[in-house]
């Protein structure tokens, strides 16, 4: 199973939203990650919350995405 990292913090709607988005996809596996608990993610994304991110590969797909995005996401990264 494919794991994926969503990238936002606690209090944010859109990170909410996206979370529940996510969670119709039961082919993927999803790790929830704060930004504020890392620096580094914290200076890159934190206006750019919610972010769908592959540790792997590194690529992400940063928000507004929708279920076709996220299913073209995961097809590009195999």
């Amino acid at each position: 199973m494919k794991k994926l990292f969503l990238l936002g913090t606690s209090g944010c709607h859109l990170c909410e939203d996206a979370a529940k988005l996510l969670a119709k996809f039961t082919n993927i596996d999803i790790e929830v990650h704060d930004i504020m608990n890392n620096e580094d993610w914290l200076e890159k994304y934190a206006i750019r919350i919610p972010v769908l991110y592959d540790p792997n590969s590194q690529a992400e797909l940063g928000w507004r995405f929708d279920e076709d995005d996220i299913t073209n996401f995961i097809i590009g990264l195999k």
